[in-house]
């Protein structure tokens, strides 16, 4: 009968049970914590990372602009070169034209002024 009466007994359960009970809302506050900051530390990678991915995003398309300005270049390019080939002499119509030149040498030719003087030196030789 003395046990049941004497409250310090009664206590003891109840504050190894307060006590367990801290301890344990303790840990769950401590693992809150590392949930949280795991949590924010995620955020802060997501945000990095969708931002490179941006970044990464606005020079692709940068370079697709440039490529496809290059590629409209390269494009008028060849529709010029292309134009100016019906200008062009083909390779066949350059040997005639060099074979014509061979067969008249006009380097061989003279002039009448040529002619002239050529005579004119003979007559004076003729005449000394």
């Amino acid at each position: 009968m003395a046990d049941t009466q004497n409250p310090q007994n009664f206590q003891n359960p109840i504050n190894s049970l307060l006590a367990e009970f801290g301890t344990r809302l303790n840990e769950i506050e401590e693992k809150q914590r590392i949930i949280k900051d795991r949590v924010l530390l995620i955020g802060e990678n997501l945000i990095a990372t969708k931002e490179e991915s941006e970044k990464e995003y606005s020079d692709f398309k940068k370079q697709i602009t440039e490529l496809n300005s290059e590629i409209r270049t390269i494009k008028q390019l060849n529709t010029r070169i292309l134009s100016e080939l019906n200008n062009l002499a083909r390779k066949s119509e350059v040997e005639i034209l060099e074979r014509q030149f061979k067969m008249f040498e006009p380097l061989k030719f003279t002039t009448i002024n040529d002619v002239k003087k050529i005579v004119q030196e003979e007559l004076k030789k003729q005449n000394k």
